[in-house]
């Protein structure tokens, strides 16, 4: 059962009211809100009716706000102000300014370009609050399969049965040797050229990407070492240990290590894309990271050409 509730003040009715009060005129609050002078009238009488007492006295066509308008409007004051508040935090998160992301990235991806797209992304944005992971692949996608995070940066996934995949780059797999390995002399590396060295083997998708290239090229893919992430291969590369095949973005960690980085033939493409939620929508400032993040990969610091 319905049950009209007909003494409810009205906000809008109070925010002429407020409007004629500050611009002490009709016409003025008119201008303020956008509205006609006889709309603002007869709003401050229906106002005035709900009430039950005068707000103005009328006399020689002005208004005079009578001791009751003066005790309201210090009443309502308080509240418009609020109202403001929420305009400009509304305002900020439409052109987003304000708000949180939840992130998380495999680490090829979580310590190289995810981070100097999210100093770019936050660098005029000081109140948006960020909370970023790097974990392994299987977490990752959990992470955002579960809502916990609202973005998942990722390699090498083209398809999930419950979460969206955003392709956002698609480069090739490279070859990272020790500095003064033989290989390190050649302009590109191919699988027979590794056979015979020390292949650092990935246990991962990429892993079976790299092994599938062998394949094709009738090599046989026998690591003597394997690990889990590509950045631990380039580490082990820097140590002398052998070659490695993985992703450019790992490969641009090494830069302070002593390595050198040759492409890989026959081509083996990588992908990188963002992970979220197939029944929730991304929010409006994760529209604007991922952006962010396609414009790093298109520049030419990202140096992944």
């Amino acid at each position: 059962m319905k049950i009209e509730r007909k003494n409810d003040l009205s906000l809008r009715l109070l925010e002429i009211f407020n409007a004629v009060m500050h611009c002490r005129t009709t016409v003025g609050a008119a201008e303020e809100i956008g509205i006609s002078q006889p709309a603002v009238s007869n709003a401050i009488r229906a106002l005035e009716k709900q009430l039950g007492f005068l707000l103005f006295e009328r006399a020689n066509r002005q208004l005079t706000p009578t001791e009751e308008a003066h005790l309201l409007l210090k009443e309502i004051e308080p509240l418009f102000g609020m109202l403001r508040d929420i305009e400009h935090e509304v305002r900020d998160m439409r052109d987003t300014r304000s708000g949180r992301l939840r992130l998380i990235a495999t680490p090829p991806l979580g310590h190289t370009a995810v981070p100097v797209a999210l100093k770019q992304f936050l660098a005029d944005r000081p109140n948006v609050r960020v909370n970023f992971d790097v974990r392994r692949l299987e977490t990752v996608m959990q992470s955002v399969e579960k809502g916990a995070s609202e973005i998942g940066f990722v390699l090498g996934v083209k398809h999930h049965p419950s979460l969206n995949v955003m392709p956002l780059y698609e480069s090739d797999m490279v070859c990272v040797t020790p500095a003064r390995h033989p290989l390190a002399d050649k302009t590109v590396i191919t699988p027979a050229d590794i056979a015979g060295h020390t292949l650092i083997g990935l246990e991962t998708a990429l892993g079976a990407t790299v092994k599938a290239a062998f394949d094709r090229a009738g090599v046989p893919h026998e690591a003597g070492v394997k690990v889990r992430y590509c950045h631990t291969a380039c580490v082990l590369a820097n140590a002398g240990i052998g070659v490695a095949v993985v992703d450019p973005f790992s490969a641009r960690f090494t830069q302070v290590f002593d390595v050198a980085i040759r492409p890989f033939e026959p081509t083996t493409k990588v992908v990188a894309a963002a992970l979220s939620r197939q029944d929730t929508p991304l929010s409006l400032l994760a529209d604007a990271l991922i952006s962010e993040l396609k414009v790093y990969f298109a520049s030419e610091d990202a140096g992944l050409g």
